[in-house]
């Protein structure tokens, strides 16, 4: 199946208790589908998966897969740091529905390219959902190889890649050793258009939950051959992309989120909720992009 060019990852909203927020999760959804989205991971590391329960990971899918329909791919974020954990939560996420899975490298215990391989061949053998590889080794410490990314590709089911590791050289090698209908996506918004330009198809965003209309306009402007206008896009969303990571993600893009009447809510521990100097950075990055 095709996901889709912009998905967003989608944060979780929370109420002033910092519980999950299920009603605002549905206005989010359905305004990140009518604001230039394909596609919705639910539940990915944007979306706090490390700190909100499986309970609350598996209402989150049932609830933003009955608000969008077909109108949109839902991504459950299954992935973790456990095998049998995103085994366990692979199935759980079927039965509710949604429409394929997505598993991050494992995080802190470091595994072997072998290990790697391991770990996302059991998670793709525990359902036939279609399931997007994530590499982020800024945040999980491991950098999945081309070579194993490769082995991966083989298995039918996984037939994406949300590729973060910010080195063009690794992009290119995996466009030059993986089947041609292996979707590679952006992990990076600032780098959605270089990986465009070597064949890549799409971003998963952060930005998109703001920017959303103007990250449409800049991909559909690549894909028509009009390359100057996708350059000009991508040059006044620049300080957008950056600026959003002024502290951790999801803190500036959940307090972005006002703007567009979606009270998206506080951040749980150990995150902290932006400050006052960040917020009137926020505010004004938001304005000049608006503008």
């Amino acid at each position: 199946m095709s996901f889709g060019k912009i998905l967003t990852a989608m944060v979780t909203p929370m109420n002033e208790r910092l519980e999950v927020d299920y009603e605002e999760a549905r206005n989010l959804s359905l305004h990140l589908i009518e604001h230039g989205n394909d596609g919705i991971v639910v539940a990915g590391t944007t979306g706090e998966s490390p700190t909100i329960t499986t309970e609350e990971k598996l209402e989150l899918f049932k609830v933003v897969k009955e608000t969008v329909g077909s109108r949109a791919v839902v991504i459950a974020g299954i992935g973790s740091n456990t095998t049998d954990g995103s085994v366990a939560l692979a199935k759980k996420a079927a039965g509710v529905g949604v429409d394929a899975l997505m598993a991050v490298v494992p995080y802190y215990n470091k595994p072997s390219q072998e290990g790697l391989y391991q770990h996302f061949r059991t998670i793709a053998d525990a359902t036939p959902l279609p399931m997007m590889l994530y590499n982020i080794p800024g945040r999980c410490s491991t950098n999945m190889l081309p070579e194993t990314v490769l082995r991966l590709s083989e298995i039918p089911n996984i037939t994406a890649l949300k590729e973060a590791c910010g080195m063009m050289d690794q992009v290119s090698e995996l466009k030059r050793i993986l089947p041609e209908n292996f979707a590679i996506y952006s992990g990076d918004d600032s780098l959605t258009l270089p990986m465009l330009a070597l064949g890549c198809t799409g971003i998963v965003s952060v930005a998109g939950h703001v920017i959303g209309d103007e990250m449409r306009s800049m991909v559909d402007a690549w894909f028509a051959g009009d390359t100057q206008t996708a350059l000009k896009w991508h040059l006044k969303l620049l300080p957008m992309f950056k600026g959003m990571f002024v502290t951790t993600n999801p803190v500036p893009v959940k307090y972005l989120l006002k703007h567009h009447g979606i009270n998206a809510g506080g951040v749980r521990l150990p995150l902290v909720d932006a400050i006052e100097n960040e917020k009137t950075f926020l505010d004004d990055l938001y304005h000049q992009i608006k503008a």
